[in-house]
């Protein structure tokens, strides 16, 4: 796939199949409010699912839910069928891969050593690598694009390159699901484009947050708008981010065109409802 490609038309499905990691009507509160309200969700296996909605909406709560990170208040998330809570901890790591907004640490550790921190799921506390361990960590390495800085030290990688590290050690976890909280933010139009590129080819089920509606438009099989921590509208992108849509949802006006049948659409922003 060419850089920007993103998805090759807007018809184009993944293999059908039943969801493998699925949530059904979960809330979720915080602080005597509800941030997430009965919201479901189910990605087709080997799709992107883009979770839009402005900030607060809901988006990274969800994605922590997904993740068993934190546990719904009501309703419930299944991965393979079974309540995600069941699974133990261990065994979620070994399926859901979670890639974060922001990584960083004080600890001087080369490329090559974050990406072999997503064996950990995979080993025994205070056992050495396995050939199959140092196997998934080159594959990571060599999808992303990043064998030749293998030995590069973290602190030296720019936010692009560092997200692709942090995708790159997702991958070593040999995830069947992939979950990324607003991975594009702060990176320039190349290393957005790249990134969610590299996201697009992965033989995985994706879920990503994600700010900009074009870039969702280009990449995603399907998206899912949050608005107030309850989802307003789900489907794929061309039938879902309409002007209306835009306009109750994220408060601006907004032109939607397809440059033809069966093409992405793209958005044009004009003003704030209120006015310009």
């Amino acid at each position: 796939m060419t850089a920007g490609a993103g998805r090759r038309d807007d018809g184009a499905r993944p293999p059908a199949g039943p969801p493998t990691l699925a949530a059904d009507r979960v809330s979720r509160g915080a602080d005597g409010r509800l941030i997430l309200d009965g919201v479901s969700l189910s990605p087709r296996p080997g799709s992107v699912t883009g979770l839009l909605g402005p900030n607060g909406s809901g988006k990274s709560t969800l994605l922590r839910l997904l993740a068993g990170v934190l546990a719904p208040a009501a309703g419930v998330v299944t991965l393979d069928g079974r309540p995600l809570g069941d699974w133990g901890r261990r065994a979620v790591a070994r399926r859901v891969a979670v890639v974060e907004q922001h990584a960083d640490t004080l600890v001087e550790l080369t490329v090559l050593d974050v990406v072999r921190l997503g064996r950990i799921p995979h080993r025994r506390a205070w056992t050495p690598a396995t050939a199959a361990d140092e196997e998934a960590v080159r594959t990571a390495l060599e999808r992303t694009g990043l064998t030749d800085r293998a030995d590069q030290p973290w602190h030296t990688l720019s936010g692009g390159e560092r997200q692709r590290v942090q995708i790159a050690r997702a991958l070593a976890q040999e995830p069947r699901e992939l979950l990324l909280d607003e991975p594009t933010n702060h990176l320039d139009i190349q290393h957005q484009l790249g990134l969610l590129n590299l996201v697009a080819e992965l033989p995985v089920t994706s879920v990503v947050a994600l700010h900009d509606l074009n870039l969702a438009a280009m990449y995603c099989d399907q998206v899912v708008v949050l608005r107030q921590g309850r989802a307003v509208a789900a489907g794929a992108p061309g039938g879902t981010l309409t002007e209306s849509l835009i306009a109750d949802v994220y408060g601006v006006r907004a032109a939607v065109t397809r440059p033809g049948p069966g093409d992405r659409p793209h958005i044009r922003f004009l003003g704030t409802v209120a006015g310009d």
